[in-house]
């Protein structure tokens, strides 16, 4: 079967539909029995009285298991696919739910509404949603860049990544991608609990965003109708971020719409001193994020047209 038309079905089916709140009701979503079964690893693996060696271990054997959970399963599903067109439409219809561009646009036009309208506490808390930094301390510009960096940042994780290791290693491809960077969410972070823990989960997190979050970047220029200067912006600033990965579709965007993004933030108590990405331009207004958005989803439409011609050339 091929790989990249069952990916280009998941990513129409997302598109038209997301993820519907009724069927969350009802049976939840991957990403969320993913989290569930890492909470009860992190749990019983992650104890106080282990050492930073005890501790690495067990944060590679959660990872081990957490993927194996997610792409064995995938594996045995793909393997009883029929032939021809049903396969590749039942591959679609089973990686959907791995795949979140509606959602994104959803949340961060949630952003945009009451941003636009003057309402800054609504804003305020729309953002909140998606970011971790403290969303109280924030103005105008620092919430437009804030939903702008997010947009940016989850185009790639939460779509291209997706996207791409479905069209290289179908289900099971998607599905481990999804493993883990929900990992990384829920166990790689830099805190005491977790800098060994999880040391492996954003290790591998890094490796996999590798070349989907230079992929997003590249889409995001080719999308602005400035690609000149985005991919100029990108090539120049991508490496300033402190991510290895989320630097590159932050550059394009900033360089797309003409803005600056990224710098310091405060998260709680903690001020991050990060630098500018495209330092000299302005900061965004309002209005920016929604043309944030607006490259978005040409860069998606972009992105499908790559996968349909991966399809019709026989790829994956």
């Amino acid at each position: 079967m091929s790989f990249a038309a069952a990916t280009l079905v998941a990513l129409a089916i997302d598109a038209a539909l997301g993820w519907p709140a009724a069927l969350y009701r009802r049976v939840g979503h991957p990403v969320t029995w993913l989290g569930r079964v890492i909470a009860a690893l992190d749990a019983r693996l992650n104890r106080g009285e282990q050492g930073e060696t005890a501790r690495l271990r067990a944060g590679a054997v959660t990872v081990a298991l957490v993927v194996a959970a997610a792409a064995l399963p995938a594996l045995a599903l793909q393997a009883a696919l029929p032939a021809g067109w049903l396969g590749i439409a039942l591959g679609g219809v089973l990686a959907w739910p791995l795949v979140a561009a509606r959602s994104l646009h959803a949340h961060v036009a949630a952003v945009a509404r009451p941003l636009q309208a003057g309402d800054t506490e609504g804003a305020r808390a729309a953002v909140g949603m998606i970011v971790g930094r403290d969303p109280g301390q924030l103005d105008a510009a620092g919430i437009a860049r804030a939903a702008l960096e997010s947009l940016a940042e989850n185009a790639s994780d939460g779509v291209v990544a997706p996207l791409f290791w479905g069209a290289l290693l179908g289900l099971p491809g998607i599905a481990a991608y999804k493993a883990i960077n929900t990992l990384d969410s829920m166990i790689g972070h830099r805190t005491p609990r977790h800098a060994a823990f999880g040391r492996v989960a954003a290790r591998l997190d890094d490796a996999a965003n590798l070349i989907p979050a230079r992929l997003t970047g590249l889409l995001i220029a080719l999308a602005s109708g400035h690609p000149r200067r985005a991919l100029r912006v990108m090539a120049r600033d991508a490496r300033r971020h402190r991510s290895p990965n989320a630097g590159w579709p932050e550059a394009a965007m900033a360089g797309a719409l003409g803005v600056r993004l990224s710098g310091p933030r405060l998260y709680a108590a903690r001020v991050a001193d990060e630098p500018w990405l495209n330092a000299g331009a302005p900061d965004p207004a309002p209005d920016d994020v929604r043309r944030g958005l607006a490259v978005y989803v040409r860069a998606m439409a972009l992105a499908a047209a790559a996968l349909m011609g991966l399809a019709l050339a026989g790829g994956g």
